[in-house]
């Protein structure tokens, strides 16, 4: 018996022994892992070792893209087809910066959007406000620029709009009443008005008002007009547009709440589009002339790109879904 249990012992030491120092392997190679890839609210796929938010260059070149075609994609938050007329002359400025072809792909949501920059269809993108995040720590999205002025100007308001000749007056008196959103993803299309509806007119969805979704901006605004919807939770510079265009007659719609200034648009690309041809997107945005250009013509406020960081000017964004429970969750 001493010499069977010796020769176990024996036996089971070398193979503990092994064990042990696999566990301390794995003990001292988790927590370096887990440090050369902090991450943040980014999704599981991207690292952020800057600590800038978004989605670091993979180290490894392999997964570096450098298509032949650059797919472009502007925010779905008005027609497609006039927006593709809008931006064929910045597509063609572009080719010639990047010497690559440029494609405009129209998008018919903000979901579908991200979903084709997170599948590796989409390179280049304009991402609206509350989209912004969600592109950024689930699709890799990298924003670097927004429209604005040459006073550095940029932004837009949410507002919350009735038909002209309602009885509503201020947002108090939405109880009771069928109010229309966007899509869940939209800043000023929901999570702002959501925020500012609780937390200063203590109004719930369901509880106090009927919430729909239009899913865009100018459905919403038409839907005012029309008195489709007793109100609506809009961004103004879509509406101010849709007036120009005498897409919609302003006499129609009165405003009852005008929010602080958010950021616009933001426009960027994939995070792991070569760093030489995403440096030449940058140099197309910042280079674009637009004096007597299509964008000049429909946005007529702005006049050139600023350049921007998610970091620094989608804080107020990220305040405002932490303060309604928006998680980051990537599916």
């Amino acid at each position: 018996m001493k010499w069977r249990e010796a020769t176990l012992a024996q036996q089971i030491n070398p193979i503990m022994s092994v064990f042990a120092a696999l566990i301390a392997a794995i003990a001292m190679v988790a927590p370096a892992d887990a440090q050369d890839c902090p991450r943040g609210d980014l999704d599981k796929a991207y690292c952020d070792r800057d600590g800038d938010l978004v989605a670091d260059v993979p180290t490894d070149p392999k997964l570096l893209v450098n298509p032949p075609t650059l797919i472009f994609a502007y925010t779905p938050v008005e027609d497609p087809a006039v927006y593709a007329k809008v931006w064929d002359g910045f597509v063609k400025h572009m080719e010639k910066v990047t010497g690559k072809k440029v494609v405009f792909f129209p998008v018919q949501s903000n979901a579908a959007q991200i979903e084709a920059m997170r599948s590796g269809r989409l390179h280049v993108a304009g991402f609206n406000t509350g989209s912004n995040p969600i592109a950024v720590n689930c699709a890799g999205f990298v924003p670097f620029a927004v429209m604005g002025s040459s006073n550095g100007v940029f932004g837009y308001e949410m507002e919350l709009i009735v038909p002209a000749d309602s009885p509503i007056k201020t947002p108090a008196d939405l109880k009771g009443k069928k109010v229309a959103f966007t899509a869940p993803t939209s800043n000023s299309g929901f999570k702002a008005p959501s925020a500012i509806l609780e937390s200063e007119f203590n109004l719930k969805a369901d509880r106090d008002f009927t919430p729909v979704f239009s899913g865009k901006h100018d459905n919403s605004v038409l839907g005012v007009a029309n008195k489709d919807y007793d109100a609506a939770a809009i961004a103004n510079e879509v509406m101010f547009r849709m007036f120009e265009r005498k897409v919609v007659d302003k006499a129609k719609i009165r405003s009852i709440y005008k929010s602080e200034t958010f950021p616009t648009t933001g426009y960027g690309y994939v995070y792991n589009l070569d760093p030489k041809l995403a440096e030449k997107v940058k140099e197309a945005f910042f280079t674009y002339p637009w004096e007597g250009s299509p964008l000049k013509a429909e946005f007529k406020n702005e006049d050139r790109f600023i350049p921007i960081t998610y970091q620094k000017n989608w804080s107020v964004i990220r305040k405002i879904d932490a303060a309604t429970g928006v998680k980051y969750t990537c599916k």
